[in-house]
């Protein structure tokens, strides 16, 4: 079981770069743990109060020649705001990890003049390798932000729109009165 360190060189993003030539043919496991420079600037990327933990564990193994599979799991502790109440509170996300990355074929010539065929990718679809490489820790950071949940709800919080004592009266309230009259 290898433990990979994250790179930050100062950059707002989780950098944790594995190339294709680097994985033996039986695969590598990697375990990432955020430091708290890094949280903080995921945190602040998502839109999150705060990111009190951010872990992720990959298996990471060869498909084929020139490709990588890409299997785990992200977890982590999101602070966030509710959306009723407006106090803070804590969110679990867990989110699976299922990827094939082959490196990107290049499109056929086309013919001078002629329009570029529309590229229609499919649910299923392998990720683009590109240079040989996945970054792990940015792949943590995108299946993060989606299992955040954009509406977070303290449990029993609900929305009760505030009630008028007395109705306005409306733009034709005086036309009404003068036919009274």
């Amino acid at each position: 079981m290898a433990e990979q360190k994250p790179q930050n060189s100062g950059l707002p993003a989780w950098r944790v770069p594995v190339a294709l030539d680097d994985i033996p043919e039986c695969g590598q496991h990697f375990d990432l743990d955020a430091d708290a420079g890094v949280r903080n600037a995921v945190a602040k990327l998502a839109g999150l109060r705060d990111l009190p933990r951010l872990q992720a564990s990959f298996d990471v193994t060869r498909r084929g020649n020139d490709g990588l599979r890409v299997a785990g799991q992200v977890s982590a502790t999101v602070g966030q705001n509710c959306v009723v109440t407006l106090e803070p509170l804590s969110n679990e996300v867990d989110e699976r990890v299922d990827l094939v990355f082959l490196p990107e074929r290049a499109p056929p010539a086309a013919v001078k003049g002629a329009e570029p065929e529309p590229r229609y990718v499919k649910w299923d679809d392998p990720e683009p390798l590109v240079g040989g490489m996945v970054d792990l820790g940015a792949l943590a950071i995108e299946f993060l932000i989606l299992g955040v949940d954009p509406y977070p709800r303290k449990p029993g919080a609900a929305f009760q729109a505030p009630q008028d004592e007395k109705p306005e009266p409306g733009p034709f309230a005086a036309l009404a009165k003068l036919t009274k009259d």
